[in-house]
């Protein structure tokens, strides 16, 4: 450094901006001044750096969509948890509702146990329990057991004649299936007609 009038020597001024003011493109700096990096090394820099981002990139959704689908997953499974809780309490609750039935039946439901059993009744209604089974309907061994059979010339297809006990679902699952007395169409085989066989 050249020194001054005053024997001080003169400041050295060093931009080290990142981003040259009078261009706006980003500077090369080389390490202490000395000769500026080529430019090929920052296009392979880019490079590597752009490979790099992908993969991170990939990551993440990988990471991401496997979060999602577990969030699915155990969203689902509380669903099912809550509807096999539900229905475990219904089940359970089943023959208190036979109960109500036969005093129903038997003209033994008045006064305040009248009230408690339809208050019941409206609150496992609310949870999704439905009763199903009536007499005439089709015999279907899907949602009816057969207690008894026997023939009758009064139905064109296997029916249930009577019903011994309601059936109960909740939504499509069934509780417990309707007991029926069924009838086939036809007449009652003789006594002939067994000995023959």
């Amino acid at each position: 450094m050249p020194p001054r009038d005053n024997g001080h020597e003169e400041p050295v001024i060093r931009d080290n901006r990142k981003i040259d003011p009078e261009t706006g493109e980003a500077r090369v700096q080389g390490d202490g001044g000395g000769p500026a990096v080529a430019p090929e090394a920052p296009a392979q820099a880019d490079g590597e750096l752009s490979a790099q981002l992908a993969e991170r990139t990939a990551d993440l959704q990988r990471v991401q969509a496997e979060y999602t689908n577990y969030r699915r997953r155990v969203e689902r499974d509380r669903v099912v948890v809550r509807e096999q809780a539900i229905a475990g309490a219904l089940t359970e609750l089943l023959p208190v509702l036979d109960d109500i039935g036969r005093a129903r039946d038997h003209g033994e439901l008045t006064g305040g146990f009248a009230k408690v059993a339809e208050s019941l009744e409206a609150a496992l209604t609310k949870l999704g329990l439905n009763t199903f089974g009536q007499k005439g309907d089709p015999f279907d061994p899907v949602i009816h057991e057969a207690l008894m059979h026997s023939y009758s010339p009064d139905v064109t297809e296997p029916t249930a004649i009577e019903v011994l006990q309601s059936g109960y679902r909740m939504g499509e699952r069934v509780l417990r299936p309707a007991r029926v007395a069924v009838a086939e169409p036809g007449d009652a085989p003789s006594a002939s007609d067994e000995d023959d066989n």
